[in-house]
């Protein structure tokens, strides 16, 4: 029986690194691309860190019933939509997935899945590294986005602490502050795990 990885970490923590490399490093793991509503930045495609549709297509797919998880944030540039459709192409009875998610998602997707099936991998970093790697982020964008870099560092307080993790059963905390041994750490618990 296949599992669903679930990474998740705060803005700027090191997750989309992380996923990269364990997609290279441990390939048997299929991606599970999200879907956004929110404008595509400087170097990201389409079908690889997100699948980038309208509000319209979001509407499209959100009455189609397919949506297993999602969220919305106001953020200063409008409402931008995050979430998860798992269609028929998908089957844990024969391979294990990995998907970038928040603890919010990783609630609704072990609603649905059940919670033999998904396991939560938690990239935790110092607020003040993660801060400054936001901002090198923005300021290397033709239209730099600071306003809501300091939105998303803010939520991120709330969404992703210690209580709020503790009561949805992630305890396991790997620490990007050297990202080759929190890899290999990462890489190990999965193992164990499928």
């Amino acid at each position: 029986m296949g599992k669903l990885i679930c990474l998740m970490g705060k803005s700027s923590s090191g997750k989309d690194t992380i996923y990269k490399r364990l997609r290279t490093e441990l390939p048997e793991l299929l991606p599970v691309v999200l879907y956004t509503t929110r404008p595509m930045r400087e170097g990201e495609q389409d079908g690889v860190e997100y699948h980038f549709v309208s509000e319209e297509e979001y509407q499209s797919i959100h009455k189609s019933g397919r949506i297993m998880e999602e969220r919305s944030y106001q953020t200063v540039y409008g409402v931008w939509r995050y979430f998860t459709v798992w269609d028929e192409e998908k089957n844990l009875n024969e391979s294990s997935y990995i998907m970038i998610g928040t603890p919010e998602a990783f609630e609704k997707i072990v609603e649905y899945l059940g919670r033999e099936q998904v396991v939560p991998v938690f990239i935790d970093l110092d607020d003040g590294v993660r801060l400054q790697r936001a901002l090198d982020r923005e300021k290397a964008q033709d239209h730099p986005r600071y306003l809501e870099m300091c939105r998303r560092f803010l939520a991120d307080a709330e969404d992703f602490s210690r209580e709020k993790t503790e009561a949805l059963g992630i305890e396991k905390v790997f620490y990007n502050d050297h990202l080759e041994q929190c890899l290999e750490e990462i890489k190990e618990y999965i193992r164990q795990q499928v």
